[in-house]
């Protein structure tokens, strides 16, 4: 009596029909395949790698430069005359770009671990190639246009070099269960020893990097120096309009040490608070004097420039999107402010007992007080209340003669000199842009009695930085922000971080190992299980295969062993037929062992 067996039912693999389904557009069974890849798809996959890591970099440098997104809309801003938030696409794209790139490459990851072939659906390249010149397109248009932005990453590693290291090493040890199946499983291959010798020279070089990796919040907390001081950039320009008294009186409230404006001399000879170079941007000059908007602002008289309001500008282009969170009365503040002058700013400074510090913009040449703009400004100085000490200046024109005239006054300057000739300036306060600014030649600094302020510092991680570098003070456009950092983010001694390190190391060693022993013990558990844990599927369905891969080779080695086991001692039901380099197989070559019994 025959004794027949039921057909194998297949299982749904609703997971690898999503997985092959998404990425390469094989949604069917028939349509998978278990193939080496062939090396048009690696190039592609190749190049989605150098995508997402070229995103990766650049969404980092975008992540970090929020610390100096309005310097760059003002930048924008005098190229094209038209203020306009540059930042928004940008970040747009960048957070679209890198999603997709992403999911990607988890679904090209995922097919190298189980095996499947890859075979990226052609609207998947057209789409990774174009966001790949996309972004090459952004890298070199920054580098042209905002090349000292790229400073801002060299200057956070310092910070997040720790915690980035420590991502890194677990997203390569992750990794290594991908590596792992590619090198235990395949015949050995001199691409699977180049891959393995080049994943294990990158986690070397990630268990040696913290070596090279330095922090000024590496240190003992014993070092740490006092909470610098917050000057008011402009007063509080992102709760009020910029160089207004309300944008003065807001820093005021956040409880900052000075205050600090940028100032022009009027066509009268008034000194008064302007950072552009015309009246454009932050006041309705277009209104009251539209032929007149693009002229520089010292050519209008003090009487004019009083005229103009300089708050609307504000609530209509946001340029901080902080307008939403304003009450309304301080809405319509914001929308009656004008134009302030020098004195103005000593007045309020005096009456809250706060020191001043400005940049004076010469006049120019053809200019009624090209010539006086320095006498303008002491005058203004020596008539107002607020005590000389508490007034830094910073210009370098007539330094000597402003020094006779107030000799109280603070001497500061944006220039990085040697201590020697600062000192023979009298200049006690260097003010530099937190990317000239060293921890170690801040502290020589601060051994000379040389105060060091560093501007813009917007950000609770670079305001953290700067107080572990020793900084005296940082001048600021967000005090509110940085009122609420009462000590740095992150400190930790020598120690604390080398066993992190070592820990860090040691963890992920024990993982990799694991990983392949567990590789190595799964492939020997599958190549003894015989035809019971056999899935058909392995068996490439296909009827036409350019050449046999290694999984069907293994699958009809275990069909072969499968018969001789159940008695069968000729293979003839397995056989194959070459013509033009192809295989071909046939329905009855793919059989139950029972089946084959059953026939003979």
């Amino acid at each position: 009596m025959v004794k027949h067996q039921p057909l194998q039912v297949y299982e749904r693999q609703l997971c690898l029909s999503c997985l092959t389904g998404i990425y390469g557009c094989r949604w069917k069974r028939y349509q998978r395949s278990h193939d080496d890849s062939s090396k048009w798809e690696c190039s592609w996959f190749f190049l989605l790698c150098c995508s997402f890591l070229l995103l990766l970099v650049w969404s980092y440098f975008w992540l970090e430069a929020r610390n100096d997104y309005n310097e760059f809309n003002w930048l924008l801003y005098n190229r094209s005359a038209v203020w306009k938030d540059g930042t928004v696409p940008i970040l747009a794209t960048t957070l679209t770009g890198f999603t997709y790139t992403a999911f990607l490459m988890i679904l090209a990851l995922c097919h190298i671990a189980l095996g499947q072939q890859l075979n990226l659906y052609w609207i998947h390249k057209i789409a990774v190639l174009a966001v790949f010149l996309t972004t090459i397109t952004g890298v070199v248009s920054i580098d042209d246009f905002w090349q000292d932005e790229w400073d801002i990453v060299i200057i956070s590693l310092q910070f997040t070099g720790p915690f980035l290291h420590i991502g890194a090493l677990a997203a390569v040890t992750a990794l290594g269960w991908v590596i792992a199946s590619q090198v235990v499983r395949g015949e050995r291959s001199r691409l699977q020893v180049v891959t393995l010798a080049v994943y294990a020279l990158i986690l070397l070089v990630l268990y040696v990097v913290p070596l090279f990796i330095s922090s000024p919040c590496i240190m003992d907390r014993s070092k740490l120096g006092p909470r610098p001081a917050v000057i008011g950039r402009r007063g509080a320009p992102m709760l009020a309009p910029e160089h207004t008294l309300m944008s003065f009186s807001k820093a005021l409230q956040q409880k900052v040490t000075a205050l600090e404006a940028d100032v022009a001399i009027s066509l009268d000879g008034v000194p008064f608070l302007m950072r552009d170079r015309t009246l454009r941007r932050t006041t309705d000059v277009d209104r009251l004097f539209p032929a007149r908007q693009d002229t520089d602002a010292s050519f209008f008289n003090w009487t004019e420039i009083r005229s103009l309001n300089a708050g609307l500008w504000f609530l209509r282009d946001d340029p901080y999107w902080t307008v939403q969170y304003m009450s309304e009365k301080d809405r319509k503040r914001a929308g009656n402010q004008t134009v302030c002058s020098l004195a103005e700013l000593l007045r309020v400074a005096a009456r809250a007992n706060r020191s001043v510090i400005f940049s004076l913009r010469r006049p120019p040449p053809n200019h009624p007080r090209h010539q006086l703009w320095v006498s303008d400004a002491l005058k203004v100085i020596q008539r107002s209340s607020i005590q000389p000490e508490q007034v830094m200046w910073t210009p370098d024109w007539y330094r000597k003669k402003v020094r006779a005239a107030v000799p109280l006054l603070q001497q500061t300057t944006d220039e990085k000199l040697p201590v020697a000739e600062l000192k023979e300036r009298g200049i006690t306060t260097l003010t530099l842009h937190y990317s000239q600014a060293r921890a170690q030649e801040i502290r020589q600094f601060s051994v000379s009695n040389v105060s060091v302020n560093v501007y813009p510092v917007n950000e609770p991680w670079l305001y953290s930085l700067m107080w572990c570098s020793g900084v005296q003070s940082v001048s600021s456009d967000a005090p509110h922000i940085l009122r609420k950092v009462p000590r740095p983010i992150w400190i930790m001694s020598a120690d604390e971080y080398g066993l992190i390190w070592i820990t860090s190391d040691l963890i992920s060693i024990a993982i990799v190992v694991g990983i392949f022993i567990f590789q190595n013990f799964h492939l020997i558990r599958w190549k003894m299980s015989g035809m019971r844990s056999y899935n058909p599927e392995q068996i490439m369905l296909s009827a036409v295969v350019r050449r046999p891969s290694r999984d069907v080779n293994m699958m009809k080695e275990k069909l072969i062993f499968s018969e001789i086991n159940n008695g069968v001692g000729s293979t003839d039901e397995l056989s194959a037929f070459t013509g033009n380099g192809l295989d071909v197989y046939t329905h009855d070559d793919i059989m139950t062992p029972a089946r084959h019994t059953a026939k003979l």
